[in-house]
């Protein structure tokens, strides 16, 4: 498996997701509360959306660096075990 390539892919496909959800969320406040009932069976008052270009850029960060490190080891993983 070429490991570069599928990080690469990963971080692409989760920075289209981010921006999908933050889109999502900006123009669409009261999906929030749906999500978390539906997707994430929680039903909680999250209090109000805080979306700026800060928040924006450090999400999109934070969540390549989660996706990175869970491919990267989905990689280490299929290419060590057999």
């Amino acid at each position: 498996m070429n490991t570069k390539h599928l990080l690469r892919v990963a971080s692409a496909w989760i920075s289209i997701v981010y921006i999908v959800c933050f889109a999502g969320v900006a123009f669409f406040p009261g999906i929030r509360p749906g999500f978390m009932r539906y997707g994430l069976h929680m039903g909680i008052d999250m209090g109000q959306n805080i979306l700026t270009l800060g928040t924006f850029f450090s999400g999109l960060v934070i969540w390549n660096i989660i996706t990175l490190l869970a491919v990267g080891l989905f990689a280490l993983l299929y290419n060590r075990i057999k």
